[in-house]
């Protein structure tokens, strides 16, 4: 079997799925027949759960909960046309799972991204009798990107975003008498613009994965479902906690003003009500409010009723008292404070991909199970990356206690940076309505607009809009590289080594990126494909190791220079990145858990001796500074000799380059000559390979005879193959290493290194 070009081990528990799906879904009128997972290099255990009678059934709105709803999840009809086509095809072509996007497994399509194409869903449904007379809602969690809606026939609505929710009245357009059923018909295009003027918010997205690119999500990847309200009715809620004031502050926008009435609970037990009306600010006591934070993540319950009588509105929610904000710790220094007081905020890189589900969680179990193991690894904080999850994800981290740092997902501008007016504008429109959806949640501390100069444009004025939106928490101008000295941090990312700037007179210091420990296990990867930073380890001993060094560093940078937040690269793999704490299905820990909880706490416990029976016989500089004797003057001939007198070179430590991540020798030329001495054991196992870290082209000797070479570059360690002759010239005692690079353009590096040859 393959996918993509690329073969893919068997699935027998997922392909006998089929089978079983012959009920009827409570919410469709036909039945359910026909689906299963399309083939997939990967899947998850929750797989096995997913069904069409039970596609993420759960409520998706926890912060504004009403009791009826029906959920429109499960089989639809699709198919494809150009992407200009302004109709739907008279007979569609396949069934498609909803909410999985087309190129998920668990969608059953799971093909290649169709950036020239439009997709079209369409499903039957009928409307409770119960329901007639009240206003029809239909909700959309997320579909990306360009989407337009019908209900029976009529066009209700057009939406524009891939990350935010939107809601239809689709009253007017329902057949609602006893037995009539309705068609619900979305058109969908995901361009997957980049590098345009007029580039979309894609986030990781791409059409031609690789490196730290992924596979697109295109289409509906967010629950859908109905609502019956009344004509007057609760749209949205905003929640401002206040700690200082002991009090929670509740605000109802509405077209007219209507009386509310609120209540405050902690349990089952009433702390405060009061009324009010609709756009006026409502404030209600919390006296001795029990603060949320990671240690307690207290929630209380808060029930909202808009109007009187039979044709009231209500509906329940919850909040947290918490507050984010800069302070000054006892040296004078702005840190981050959480409630009034400095905590260390130790996170780790959450991208919130899924194998089987590409941006969208298999179940709810797993969608909250990466959460609750970042809390077991002992993380306080997850920086959500490139992404916006479902409402439930964020639902989640309140009430389990995980600070959540916000990202913009990226869009990537035109060469030179260009981006067009609408292109900005768009940009905009989609971050207001991400923070409006997103407000109330407890968990989210900091909105980040840019990372690493992805599309990032007017820096100050996107800032100074984020601000307006949102006063109540921090903002993170720019993650990495392209600080426009402007939000509340300075966040720097550096690999694999931590490394942050001194907290300035009004902005704290962060490191948002560094680590990246490579780590392959066979079984459990999405391709061959390598991209991590570092060398690729080959025990769970030596990466524990390798991460333990990391976060010694990391917690040094609490105390000198004053960082007050580290994050680690990263939670899980993500189909070539191979940089995870967990393989990207979450089925294996590479980490020692104990060890890894003990360190973020900043404990560091003894690892005991290394099980490996294949360490590196001749490490690389990627732990420990190793010193070589290099020149960058073209030597003699005979610089690979071993009896080579080399005295007169010059000493440093690898690796040298410029301008590559973990330099430790600067190195400017388009050539150097590298040399050094190390000793091998008695005995020296028969297959050896080369680690290489090279930029660009490198050959190498061992005692005189050509080892290996590599052309190109490699942000990592990469295995190189050594010669037979080379293994042959190895002897027990001291041996010789001589290494040339050559290097044209960009980045720089070197390094070398000698192991036992890893089990396939």
């Amino acid at each position: 079997m393959t996918y993509r070009g690329r073969a893919i081990p068997a699935l027998p528990a997922l392909t006998t799925l089929a089978a079983l799906l012959t009920t009827f879904c409570p919410y469709s009128a036909h039945a359910q027949t026909g689906w299963k997972p399309a083939p997939a290099p990967l899947m998850t255990r929750w797989a096995k759960d997913v069904s069409p009678t039970n596609a993420l059934p759960d409520y998706p709105r926890p912060q504004m909960v009403r009791k009826t709803w029906q959920s429109l999840n499960g089989l639809w009809d699709y198919s494809l046309t150009s992407a200009d086509a302004s109709a739907a095809p008279a007979a569609m072509t396949g069934r498609i799972l909803v909410p999985f996007p087309y190129e998920a497994a668990l969608s059953g399509a799971g093909k290649p991204s169709i950036p020239t194409q439009r997709l079209w869903y369409r499903r039957r449904f009928s409307v409770p009798a119960g329901w007639k007379g009240q206003r029809i809602l239909l909700h959309f969690g997320a579909v990306n990107y360009a989407s337009a809606v019908s209900v029976n026939g009529q066009t209700v609505g057009t939406h524009r975003g891939g990350y935010d929710s939107f809601t239809f009245d689709i009253t007017g357009r329902l057949k609602t008498d006893a037995g009539q059923t309705n068609e619900i018909a979305v058109s969908v295009t995901n361009p997957l613009k980049t590098d345009v003027p007029d580039a979309q918010v894609v986030g990781k997205q791409r059409v031609r994965p690789g490196g730290i690119f992924y596979t697109a999500a295109t289409g509906i990847w967010q629950s859908v479902w109905l609502e019956p309200v009344p004509v007057q009715h609760i749209e949205t809620l905003k929640i401002t906690p206040d700690i200082d004031a002991s009090q929670m502050r509740l605000s109802v926008p509405s077209s007219v003003a209507l009386p509310l009435t609120v209540t405050v609970l902690d349990g089952g037990k009433i702390l405060a009500t009061a009324t009010g009306k609709t756009n006026a600010e409502m404030r209600l006591p919390v006296r001795n409010p029990k603060l949320w934070s990671p240690a307690s993540p207290h929630l209380y319950g808060l029930k909202v009723t808009l109007g009187i009588g039979k044709n009231a509105d209500s509906v329940t929610s919850y909040f947290a008292m918490r507050k984010i904000a800069l302070g000054k710790d006892r040296e004078g220094r702005q840190r981050i404070f959480l409630n009034n007081k400095f905590v260390f905020e130790v996170g780790a890189l959450d991208q919130g991909y899924w194998p089987d589900g590409i941006y969208t969680a298999p179940t709810d179990a797993a969608l909250r199970y990466d959460i609750e193991i970042a809390k077991k690894l002992g993380y306080n904080l997850l920086r959500k990356h490139a992404k916006v999850e479902p409402d439930r994800w964020y639902y989640h981290a309140d009430r389990l206690g995980m600070l959540v740092w916000q990202d913009m997902p990226q869009m990537f501008g035109g060469r030179g940076g260009i981006l067009s007016d609408d292109a900005k504008k768009q940009f905009l429109t989609e971050w207001q309505r991400i923070i409006a959806q997103h407000y109330n949640s407890p968990s989210i501390v900091v909105w980040t607009t840019f990372n690493e100069g992805w599309g990032q444009h007017d820096t100050p004025l996107v800032v100074a809009q984020t601000r307006k939106w949102d006063g109540t928490r921090l903002v993170n101008n720019a993650s990495g590289w392209t600080d426009q000295k402007v939000g509340d941090m300075h966040d720097t990312h550096a690999y694999p080594v931590p490394r942050s700037n001194t907290p300035e007179a009004d902005r704290a210091a962060v490191c948002g990126e560094y680590g990246g420990v490579t780590l392959n296990v066979p079984g459990h990867r999405w391709n061959d494909r390598v991209m991590g930073y570092g060398a690729t380890l080959q025990s769970s001993w030596q990466a524990t190791r390798r991460f333990q060094t990391l976060l010694t560093d990391a917690w040094n940078l609490k105390d000198a220079p004053g960082a007050s937040a580290v994050v680690y690269t990263q939670l899980t793999d993500v189909e070539q990145e191979i940089n995870g704490i967990l393989t990207y299905d979450r089925a294996v820990m590479k980490l020692n858990t104990p060890i890894v909880a003990a360190a973020h706490r900043g404990v560091f416990l003894p690892l005991g001796p290394d099980p490996n029976p294949n360490p590196q016989l001749v490490p690389t500089a990627d732990d420990e500074p190793i010193v070589w004797r290099y020149t960058t003057d073209k030597p003699a001939d005979s610089w690979t000799a071993v009896d080579f007198q080399d005295t007169d070179w010059k000493t440093g430590p690898a690796p040298f380059g410029n301008d590559a991540g973990g330099v430790r020798t600067n190195w400017k030329t388009s050539d150097i000559w590298i040399r050094r001495t190390f000793t091998l054991p008695t005995a020296i196992p028969a297959n050896l390979v080369l680690l290489v870290k090279h930029d660009e082209n490198a050959e190498i000797y061992i005692n005189g005879v050509p080892a290996g070479s590599a052309t190109g570059f490699t942000g990592e360690y990469a295995e190189v193959p050594l010669s037979a002759e080379a293994r042959a010239a190895l002897k027990s005692g001291t041996n010789t290493f001589a290494v040339h690079c050559h290097q044209t353009i960009g980045g720089q590096s070197i390094d070398v290194g000698l192991i036992a040859a890893p089990k396939k």
